[in-house]
């Protein structure tokens, strides 16, 4: 039987992780098997630069922890390795990164499951997420949008204006 101490110690990892998950905007749920150090290393070190919590949590404490915030339905995925990434304000920033590094470990890394935004969610929502553009880039998409019907104008006027100019001139 564990000491008080350690009890409380846990408990208090239990709460501060139950604090965690509900402050985070998405988190997803990694199965790692088989992975090298190296890949570990280089997966932690883009997740540090990118403001994800990375880490590796004893399926028991994730389970309490998942039921004090609110999402025991993900505990139906804590079996074998779990890790955890979790993004605070960025709901594609942990998606994007752990499915990089699934595509690129053949097979060491898979998607268990997650959350957005308090919601618990599969493997596939998580990897759409992960796929989608980053904000810059659907910022940049959306300012072509809305910059193309002015340009078409200009463009417009100024054939218009060409036309005129031949027309007078002849």
């Amino acid at each position: 039987m564990p000491s008080k101490k350690i009890l409380q110690e846990k408990q208090q990892f239990v709460d501060d992780l139950a604090e965690k998950l509900k402050g985070s905007a998405c988190g997803v749920l990694v199965s790692y098997k088989g992975i090298n150090v190296a890949d570990d290393t280089k997966l932690r070190k883009s997740m540090r630069e990118a403001g994800v919590d990375y880490f590796v949590v004893k399926n028991s404490l994730l389970s309490r922890a998942f039921e004090k915030a609110e999402l025991g339905e993900l505990n139906v995925h804590l079996t074998g390795e779990t890790a955890l990434a979790l993004s605070k304000e960025d709901i594609i920033a942990a998606p994007k990164l752990v499915y990089g590094q699934v595509e690129a470990s053949k097979g060491a890394y898979s998607i268990k499951a997650g959350f957005i935004e308090g919601k618990a969610v599969n493997a596939a929502v998580i990897t759409e997420y992960a796929q989608l553009p980053s904000k810059e880039v659907l910022v940049a998409k959306l300012l072509f949008v809305l910059q193309s019907p002015v340009q078409r104008l200009a463009i417009a006027i100024n054939e218009i204006a060409k036309k005129s100019e031949s027309g007078e001139a002849a």
